[in-house]
């Protein structure tokens, strides 16, 4: 069955025309041409896909495209207009957490999402004080909350110190 829907993708209105059961990933590089999102292993374990869907860090290869049907869909290569965009892009280039890649986009939406949590006050496995309104992000906490991204290439050093200065 097919329906048409419209995305709101890094802050364009995209309609498009799709199968019902297509998922909001293939829907973005398939059928819209957006890239940033990564197709990893397709099950939802190793975050290349993900992106923020209204303000909210998910995989997407996970949800289907009409369930998000007028959502404002954010990706790595529009996140530089969101308010942690651009610094953490930064600190990403500048304490090299990347290697080949390919896991980028999503750790950087991934980032982003989980300093929203954060802030926001939502508690982690590891958090401490779950009463407190604002969440310290120190190492383990940063961990914690980017463990559903995954790296091949073993920048996890790295990544940690960009999330780190940023959340400072």
């Amino acid at each position: 069955m097919e329906a048409t829907i419209t995305l709101r993708v890094d802050g364009e209105e995209r309609p498009v025309s799709l199968d019902t059961r297509t998922s909001l990933l293939d829907a973005l590089r398939e059928r819209l041409g957006v890239n940033a999102p990564k197709k990893g292993c397709d099950h939802g374990q190793c975050g290349a896909c993900t992106v923020l869907v209204d303000g909210r860090r998910v995989t997407s290869c996970l949800l289907l495209a009409v369930t998000q049907d007028g959502a404002s869909v954010v990706t790595a290569a529009g996140l530089g207009a969101e308010a942690e965009g651009e610094p953490l892009r930064r600190a990403f280039l500048d304490h090299d957490g990347f290697q080949c890649g390919y896991c980028t986009p999503g750790q950087v939406c991934s980032a982003a999402g989980m300093l929203r949590e954060a802030r926001a006050g939502h508690a982690s496995h590891v958090t401490a004080d779950l009463s407190a309104d604002e969440i310290p992000l120190d190492d383990a906490e940063i961990r914690e909350r980017m463990s559903g991204n995954l790296c091949r290439c073993g920048a996890y050093p790295n990544i940690l110190a960009a999330i780190r200065e940023v959340a400072r």
